[in-house]
């Protein structure tokens, strides 16, 4: 396993970049979304609605990229490729009040109808960074 630097998860938990996850449908062809990325300092965490198709091919088949670029500056990035570790929707709505103060700069979050916030967290097999050590 490969552990992110202090400096890739804080690039990752405190700094409103997005970032292009990449996970597999079942005939195996790539599909990307735009998403808010965070880090528990060991792993890449996202936080999903319950509707999204990539939770169910990350059910199905755990691997995944993650690239996270810097909002004022494109040159810098993040490049993660892992496995996701854990589905869960423990802390989720918790999690996702605090994605909108550092996305949105708001202290609350509506969900939809029949939305479920779930927590994804992906363990790091390969790193790359571009001025991010």
């Amino acid at each position: 396993m490969v552990k992110l630097t202090e400096r890739q998860a804080a690039f990752l938990h405190e700094e409103p970049n997005v970032a292009v996850v990449v996970a597999l449908r079942d005939d195996g062809t790539p599909q990307q979304t735009v998403v808010w990325v965070d880090s528990d300092g060991e792993h890449v965490v996202l936080n999903l609605n319950n509707f999204r198709a990539k939770l169910e091919h990350m059910r199905r088949d755990p691997r995944v990229s993650v690239l996270t670029i810097d909002r004022t500056n494109p040159f810098r990035w993040l490049g993660v490729e892992g496995k996701v570790v854990e589905i869960t929707t423990d802390g989720a709505y918790d999690h996702i009040v605090n994605q909108a103060r550092i996305y949105l700069g708001r202290d609350t979050y509506a969900l939809g109808e029949g939305e479920e916030r779930i927590l994804v967290k992906i363990r790091p097999d390969r790193v790359e960074a571009r001025s991010i050590e």
